[in-house]
């Protein structure tokens, strides 16, 4: 059992290979809480609507979002002003109004996922 820590190597083991693969599986701590951020951001179904909206028409304005994705503009603003803290979407301006966009490829790779037929 090389790869658990002293502390678990003392428990009951039933195959220490199993464990020492599940172990190799988790790999980077980082990474999972980064993972584990992502999955949480699109846990939210108003996130998730905002976020499929923008993926499918592109750069798109708050108040067009607002009414694709049937939420007032209080709450899509809102909503979007924590996707860009979390850096999830960017903005772009043209002239007064300002277009959202996803920035993080790796969610915009997960919502390729949700949107194909199955």
């Amino acid at each position: 059992m090389h790869l658990a820590s002293a502390e678990q190597a003392q428990r009951r083991i039933i195959d220490d290979h199993k464990v020492c693969e599940a172990i190799e599986g988790l790999g980077d701590p980082a990474a999972a809480q980064a993972w584990a951020q992502r999955f949480a951001v699109l846990g939210d179904p108003t996130r998730l609507r905002l976020l499929l909206c923008i993926r499918a028409a592109g750069p798109i304005s708050v108040t067009d979002l607002a009414v694709a994705a049937s939420l007032n503009d209080a709450t899509t603003s809102q909503t979007l002003r924590f996707l860009r803290a979390s850096n999830t979407v960017a903005t772009e301006r043209d002239g007064r109004v300002i277009r959202y966009q996803v920035a993080d490829p790796a969610i915009s790779e997960l919502l390729d996922h949700v949107t194909q037929p199955r």
